[in-house]
Order: C-alpha cells, then sequence, then structure tokens
C-alpha cells in the first residue's frame, strides 16, 4: 500500500465569456479517481488554482491513510506560489497599485493547504501530444478543454 498520492490536475478558461473548467486525475492505491467542474467569472489561473484546492480537499475529506500528496501541474503560476509566498504575505496580497492580487482568495488557501500538509508541487510541460504511454497531464488537460467548450455550446 502507497502513501503517496498523485494528482494531475489542469485548468481552461475561455476569457470572452469568462467561463472555467478544471479537472484532476487522483491516483492512489491502484485506484483513479477523476474530478471536475465548471466555474463562471473566471480567469486561467483562477481555474488552475481550483483544481489543485479542489483535489487536495477532497484527498483530506476522503482519505486517512496517506503521507505525501504530489501535485502534477502544467501552471508554472500554481508551481511557483510557494516560493512567492512571503513575498505574497508580507505585502498583504496587494498589487503595488493597492489592489488585491488577482485570485488573492485561491492563492491564500492553497498557501494554507501547503503550509497543512505534506505537499510536493511539480510543473509538467503543457500541452503533450498522444503517444502509447498513459499520460493523465494530457487527459486533464482534455477533460477541462471539453468542459469549457460543452458550456459555450450551451
Amino acid at each position: 500500500m502507497s502513501n503517496i498520492i498523485k494528482i494531475y490536475t489542469d485548468g481552461s478558461c475561455n476569457p470572452k465569456f469568462k467561463i472555467g473548467g478544471w479537472a484532476s486525475i487522483i491516483l492512489f492505491n491502484d485506484h483513479k479517481f477523476i474530478l471536475q467542474g465548471i466555474s463562471s467569472d473566471t480567469t486561467h489561473n483562477g481555474m488552475e488554482l481550483f483544481a489543485v484546492i479542489s483535489s487536495i480537499n477532497y484527498i483530506e475529506n476522503e482519505f486517512t491513510d496517506y503521507k505525501t500528496i504530489i501535485v502534477y501541474t502544467d501552471s508554472q503560476y500554481v508551481v511557483n506560489i510557494p516560493q512567492r509566498q512571503a513575498k505574497l504575505t508580507s505585502k498583504l496580497f496587494l498589487t503595488k497599485q493597492g489592489n488585491l492580487i488577482q485570485n488573492s482568495d485561491l492563492v491564500k488557501n492553497l498557501i494554507h493547504l501547503i503550509q497543512s500538509s505534506n505537499i510536493e508541487l511539480v510543473k509538467v510541460k503543457a500541452h503533450q501530444k498522444s503517444s502509447s504511454i498513459i499520460n493523465y497531464n494530457r487527459e486533464v488537460d482534455i477533460l477541462c478543454r471539453k468542459i469549457v467548450r460543452q458550456q459555450i455550446n450551451k
């Protein structure tokens, strides 16, 4: 039995309609769980953050026998949050103009989760091509783009 949970996440957003979709694949003890959702009035980074946060929250509510969560994401923004944490906190999550940074609630939430759990963020290449090897990052990318397309076509 493994003590490591792997999560592959992605988020997508149509900036014209501000409709976003997110998806994640959670791998734990030879089981695969798929989470996905939609949001309106959002941003691409917001969906990337929401995918990670939703997945970690799901794990914390559903599982107890793990030690480490490894999150694989193609979002440079998400992966760099831990390195930016001190600066963001010291500036109270404000821009130079004195406004809250975009998605500040999600950024704060992710920082809290990282501080309270053993979470590792790993950057993966975005929009990978199809191959014979199972590629969960490609799978979540396809899922979240499909979600956005379906919402726009409604």
